[in-house]
């Protein structure tokens, strides 16, 4: 008999173990960088003209990794379109709301509040300028 209950205590712990790892994997991309790269510029990124931001709109630098709105002319604010999640970047924005393809997170790009899950995190703010007829994102030099 005691052959029996060691198996079964082995297939106890083996079980529990199994549960205590989806557990811990469930929780390692939940709303924070999850896997993400450094998530905002940390050098000046040229992004371009700064008329190619349309007043009240915004426009998605997906390859720099940032999204920047225009509230009013001559203002500009800019956030980090890397998902707060698991870091992926942002593929699109559509009326001020940028979407990740990954999981279906959604943020309102003009303050970087997450608006649809599994992301609950803000997007990161990342400083922006024009300098010399350009918007540039990122610290400065």
């Amino acid at each position: 008999m005691s052959g029996q209950s060691s198996r079964r205590t082995v297939l106890k712990g083996a079980a529990l173990a199994g549960a205590a790892g989806l557990g811990v994997a469930a929780c390692s991309t939940e709303s924070k960088l999850g896997h993400a790269q450094v998530p905002t510029p940390t050098a000046p990124v040229p992004l371009g003209a700064p008329d190619e931001v349309p007043v009240g709109g915004s426009k998605l630098y997906r390859e720099q990794r940032v999204v920047v709105s225009c509230p009013a002319k001559g203002q500009y604010k800019a956030f980090s379109a890397q998902c707060t999640h698991a870091g992926c970047v942002l593929d699109k924005v559509e009326e001020n709301e940028g979407n990740c393809p990954c999981h279906g997170s959604r943020f309102d790009v003009t303050t970087g509040k997450a608006l649809r899950g599994p992301a609950t995190v803000p997007l990161p703010e990342v400083p922006i300028r024009v300098e010399g007829g350009r918007l540039v994102a990122g610290p400065e030099a």
